[in-house]
């Protein structure tokens, strides 16, 4: 028995002090091919430390072995000593034939640096060496797919199933295909591979993707059943329950989304759109009181916000609070690009406090986006009146009445102008 064979043994049977001895016995007694089996062994069962131990010393004895280089470029990506690993790299020539992997081994550890671009040039030009090897079209879609380039991902994965290659590596490539063509909206071809996979082998993500797919194509009961499944077996998983009250919603089943999103709230009480979704639904609930509370849970989170600070500001305007609302928007603007919705908000809350100047000039602000819109262009018409500028009253009044010419009230009153 090889001083290998033994030290492994030993390894096995957690012998750690006698595989030490038999170790450094294998070092120097056994042939250079023994030592190069052990150190793929050692490395194997996660001992990298003794596998650097054996390549450095073969790589004394064989340093022109690119093989060797590579192994310990591998090792220090291991030890996260980048420069070194790049050093051994660089010492392969494009005319070895070990330089496609020495490619494959740089653009893993460029990724890994966030140097995507340097990453997918090394894979290219590893394709183009070998077009052929179903590895490198492996190696090149899961960039893709890591890096949300979905569309060229699908192609690579594509290729690679109609070749007959369904896993490598332990991933599911009809996995990965299924939820790439969800990524990017195609969810007719995303429902077809996702349906594939068995339940027992589909992840958190995965069972996620297929639901939210189910979602949509507005195969709401379907989407509540895989999402209740996922909510099951992965209870901590916080986005499911927005979409799965959501689903609920669709199907007006609001007592039960109520239910499913306060579900949320318990798993998750730091994650705002949680928040805004269970105040969205108190309100279709008619549960005033209730939306409050969760919307204003939701702008503590996330004071900035925009949604969830508009669906707060409505909810003062619509509930007559319109001193609250100016406490919470009062300021607004010297921070954020001007809203015109929420300036409205301000233009009615001053107009209902009492200062007509504060109301016309947010009036203004939100004519910019909203002189469209007949609501606005109504109660704009009405302040300007009750405040006594008929030159605004009538720009107001006639944008409203060239969108709502029926409106007999506000005819009327261009009566009076005319």
């Amino acid at each position: 028995m090889s001083y290998s064979k033994k030290a492994l043994d030993q390894l096995e049977g957690g012998q750690i002090d006698d595989f030490k001895k038999s170790f450094q016995q294998a070092l120097d007694n056994d042939s250079d091919d023994l030592l190069y089996s052990l150190a793929e062994e050692l490395y194997s069962l996660g001992f990298s430390n003794y596998s650097n131990t054996i390549y450095e010393k073969l790589f004394k004895k064989y340093p022109d072995d690119d093989g060797l280089k590579i192994n310990l470029a591998e090792l220090a990506i291991d030890d996260d000593k980048d420069d070194k690993a790049l050093n051994y790299l660089s010492q392969v020539s494009s005319d070895s034939d070990e330089y496609v992997r020495s490619l494959m081994v740089a653009a893993d550890l460029y990724q890994t640096q966030g140097m995507f671009e340097i990453s997918e040039q090394k894979l290219l030009e590893a394709q183009k060496l070998a077009p052929d090897e179903d590895v490198i079209k492996f190696a090149l879609a899961e960039f893709y797919f890591t890096t949300r380039n979905y569309r060229k991902a699908i192609n690579l994965y594509l290729s690679l199933i109609t070749s007959g290659t369904l896993e490598m590596s332990s991933v599911n490539l009809v996995e990965r295909l299924g939820v790439s063509y969800a990524e990017i909206g195609k969810f007719e071809q995303a429902i077809g591979y996702l349906e594939q996979i068995k339940p027992i082998n589909m992840n958190s993500d995965v069972k996620f993707e297929l639901a939210f797919t189910y979602f949509n194509l507005k195969e709401y009961q379907k989407a509540i059943k895989a999402f209740e499944d996922l909510r099951d077996s992965d209870p901590q998983y916080s986005s499911l329950y927005p979409y799965l009250a959501d689903s609920f919603v669709n199907l007006k089943r609001v007592d039960e989304a109520l239910k499913a999103i306060q579900e949320g709230i318990s798993i998750d009480q730091f994650n705002e759109k949680i928040w805004q979704k269970a105040g969205q639904i108190a309100l279709m609930a008619n549960e005033d009181d209730l939306a409050l509370k969760y919307l204003k849970k939701g702008h503590e989170i996330a004071p900035d916000d925009m949604e969830i600070l508009t669906l707060l500001s409505d909810w003062y305007v619509s509930n007559e609070r319109y001193s609250d609302n100016l406490t919470l928007l009062e300021g607004v603007f010297e921070e954020h690009v001007v809203d015109a919705h929420l300036a409205y908000n301000l233009a009615l809350s001053y107009q209902n406090t009492g200062d007509t100047k504060k109301a016309a000039k947010n009036y203004e602000l939100a004519a910019n986006e909203l002189s469209d819109n007949p609501e606005f262009l109504k109660r704009a018409t009405l302040f300007y009146r009750e405040a006594g500028k008929p030159d605004e009253e009538r720009k107001y009044l006639k944008k409203y009445l060239d969108i709502v010419p029926g409106d007999i009230e506000m005819e009327a009153m261009w009566d009076e102008f005319e």
